[in-house]
């Protein structure tokens, strides 16, 4: 028997039905049915949008979740960054990545200095899209580039928009160990930081993640405000005291922000 498959935008093509596994194309109908109408749902919620029996979503949303793609409440699941391990090569190609790569641009070139993305995967976060002036870590960053997020400006952003008692948990599941003498390695201190980013709405790293590196971020929301991922920018501390880069650059960042806010649905 033939099947039809769409391969592209505009080519259908026929391939044998015992060629195609019919469970895969079941967890990815359920991995499709979330979205941003819907990012949280119930067994029940997902069957109605796939077309799937209960027992069928139960058992896919179960191995999602055992594989680190959903989190379950016991209730209710909601997709991970990890899905975005999927198809981690194509991450420029996302839409967001295409839609803040020109504000990026735009920022650095006002600014002087090398402006990023990022979002939350677990622990570390991604970096979706980059614009660099000039090169101030030791590590080359590129989108697909992992840091811990615990100790660096877009991470504690990320986390300081998490509940706090989700935050918490990946702190204390993150490695803590030092990386420079500036690292703060205390679960209460670090958590207590994330606090102070929570409350004053951006995070300014003071070369914890590498000697003579400053970094300041700010959350980066979508038109209903939900935090969807974080913009800095990064300095070399030689160039001015830290407490003078908030002053000097949140409000470049905050009107990137602002424009992002209106254009991300």
């Amino acid at each position: 028997m033939l099947i039809f498959v769409r391969a592209t935008p505009r080519i259908v093509r026929m391939v044998n039905r015992t060629d195609v596994i019919a469970s895969l194309g079941k967890g990815l109908a359920v991995l499709e049915s979330f979205g941003a109408e819907h990012p949280r749902q119930s067994i029940a919620e997902v069957a109605l949008a796939t077309g799937l029996d209960r027992a069928t979503a139960r058992r896919c949303l179960l191995t999602l979740h055992q594989l680190g793609y959903a989190e379950y409440d016991g209730k209710f699941f909601t997709l991970t960054p990890r899905v975005l391990r999927l198809g981690l090569g194509a991450l420029a190609a996302l839409p967001l990545a295409q839609m803040v790569q020109p504000w990026l641009d735009q920022l650095s070139d006002q600014i002087g200095q090398s402006c990023s993305v990022a979002i939350l995967d677990g622990t570390d976060i991604v970096y979706l899209a980059r614009a660099a002036q000039r090169r101030v870590m030791s590590v080359g960053l590129m989108p697909g580039s992992r840091l811990p997020a615990h100790c660096t400006s877009m991470g504690r952003v990320l986390l300081a928009a998490l509940p706090p008692d989700r935050a918490r948990a990946l702190v204390e599941a993150s490695d803590l160990s030092p990386r420079t003498r500036h690292s703060l390695t205390d679960p209460d201190e670090i958590l207590a930081e994330i606090a102070r980013v929570r409350s004053q709405g951006w995070a300014l790293n003071d070369q914890e993640v590498e000697i003579g590196l400053r970094s300041l971020a700010v959350p980066v929301r979508n038109g209903k405000g939900r935090v969807v991922a974080a913009l800095n920018t990064g300095m070399a501390a030689l160039q001015q005291e830290a407490a003078t880069v908030v002053a000097t650059y949140l409000p470049a960042l905050l009107r990137v922000q602002d424009g992002l806010r209106r254009v991300l649905h």
